[in-house]
């Protein structure tokens, strides 16, 4: 069979099978056993399939569960809710105030959950309601919301990063560390788009005096031992809104921000693998959440609320993170042997000849992969993109490198960006839906959409600028070679 038609076929059945509606997994199972059926050897092929599930199962994946738990720790503890409170009391007067708390809040949850969906979905339902209360247009209430959410792809932990490096054969701790620069660079981005357009334009989000009656209240502290108060102290001086303000800051972001500085700087520093810096953070998270939870039983502080560490918050941390994990191992298992078969056939050597002999240069390749996985990225979510190309888009380290003179790494960090992206765009953009889910019920698409264009763009010029300076990816990777 000509390799074009091989290709064809395969493609075309994981497509089709998605297309009605059928799992991601399912559809690669499908694909794989007819191409395995009809370029490995028949039925020694199919024989021989499971065994190539095994691959599935390397230690290179772990940290894909565990940067997940983490998350899942700090969602289902209550954390994550307690942080955005706390940012939304330090930041006071500015343009677009509640739309630059979100991206605050949602640049410091992306370093610590790694989800996109979960960022937007907490984001969306803490922050939404309240900006269309007070008068926010759409586009400036769920725009930075979505936008920010998409950040979590790119700053470690990012289990999608992970996947990815694991899956190329690449460094997974090069590639976390690739992220940083640029998703701060977005998040500045947003940062400036929101105060310049609000600034310009006042009716996107009307000013208003936030509700700042508990900034005046006493700053006190109580401890309990044995369930009797031991030491009560309270302050009533001049600077009581000052400490009540900065105070929920210190106690909630600071700790986070130890365990963002515990998963880079181990990974930054060559401390420990990213499997074990993976691990750390979890540990990291759970020593967080514990010291909150003094709060709620032993300390009491004003304005300050504990976490709620309980089992139950534990054990339902860890069924989702299973729920989420064992999908990713079926299609990270169907997607391996899906690329066996397509070498196997012929596809993936006939496609690298056919664009050799175009005579096209690396940035021309480069452009094309990007455009391809915008494209994708409007009909199938990012895992289905990223496993449907990768045998194409990376052929191997050695050949980008040798035949395009391609840095993986850098490659790898659009393709996340690329993705992130994708998220946004319609129809079938994956925020879209999750902002829809949680906007109030008279918000439409259509403005949902709308909100995410502008942002579009920028991320759009973000991905130009690496592309045009890879060092703004590459810097920092470059200390740990």
């Amino acid at each position: 069979m000509e390799w074009y038609l091989a290709l064809a076929l395969m493609l075309g059945t994981v497509c089709l099978i998605m297309f009605i509606g059928l799992p991601v997994a399912l559809a690669f199972f499908a694909a794989n056993v007819l191409g395995t059926y009809l370029f490995i050897s028949g039925d020694i092929g199919l024989v021989m399939m499971p065994m190539e599930f095994n691959n599935a199962f390397k230690f290179t994946f772990a940290p894909i569960a565990l940067f997940l738990l983490m998350g899942e720790i700090l969602l289902q503890t209550g954390v994550a809710f307690k942080a955005i409170g706390a940012i939304d009391r330090m930041i006071s007067r500015v343009p677009g105030r509640l739309s630059v708390v979100s991206i605050v809040g949602g640049t410091i949850f992306s370093s610590l959950s790694g989800s996109t969906i979960a960022n937007t979905a907490i984001l969306g339902s803490v922050l939404l309601p309240d900006m269309i209360k007070r008068g926010y247009q759409p586009t400036i209430a769920m725009g930075p919301i979505m936008a920010v959410g998409g950040i979590a792809m790119l700053i470690p932990p990012s289990a999608l990063a992970v996947l990815l490096a694991s899956l190329a054969e690449q460094s997974v701790a090069q590639l976390l560390i690739a992220g940083i620069v640029p998703g701060i660079l977005m998040a500045v981005c947003f940062f400036a788009y929101v105060i310049i357009r609000c600034s310009f334009n006042p009716k996107l989000a009307p000013s208003y005096d936030p509700d700042e009656s508990d900034l005046d209240e006493p700053v006190s502290l109580t401890i309990n031992l044995g369930g009797k108060p031991k030491l009560h102290w309270s302050y009533k001086g001049k600077y009581r809104r000052s400490i009540n303000r900065v105070l929920p800051f210190l106690l909630y972001i600071l700790p986070l921000f130890i365990i963002f500085i515990v998963v880079v700087g181990s990974i930054f520093f060559k401390i420990a693998s990213p499997a074990e810096s993976a691990a750390l953070g979890v540990l990291s998270a759970l020593g967080a959440c514990y010291f909150f939870k003094l709060f709620k039983n032993i300390i009491k502080i004003t304005g300050i609320d504990g976490a709620d560490f309980t089992w139950r918050a534990i054990t339902k941390s860890l069924m989702e993170t299973a729920k989420i994990n064992t999908m990713i191992l079926f299609i990270i298992a169907g997607s391996l042997v899906f690329s066996q078969a397509l070498s196997n056939s012929g596809a993936t050597d006939g496609l690298l000849r056919q664009v050799l002999a175009m005579e096209m240069t690396s940035l021309t390749v480069v452009v094309m992969m990007m455009l391809v996985l915008l494209f994708l990225g409007a009909f199938m979510d990012q895992v289905s993109m990223l496993l449907l190309t990768l045998p194409f888009f990376l052929f191997g380290a050695s050949s980008l490198q040798a035949i395009f003179q391609i840095d993986v790494i850098w490659l790898m960090v659009l393709m996340l960006i690329t993705m992130e992206i994708s998220l946004l765009t319609p129809p079938f953009g994956l925020l879209l839906y999750v902002m829809k889910g949680v906007a109030p019920f008279n918000v439409t698409l259509g403005q949902v959409v709308g909100s995410a264009i502008p942002f579009i763009l920028i991320e759009l010029a973000i991905l130009v600028l690496l592309i045009a300076f890879p060092t703004l990816a590459l810097w920092l990777p470059s200390f740990i070679n």
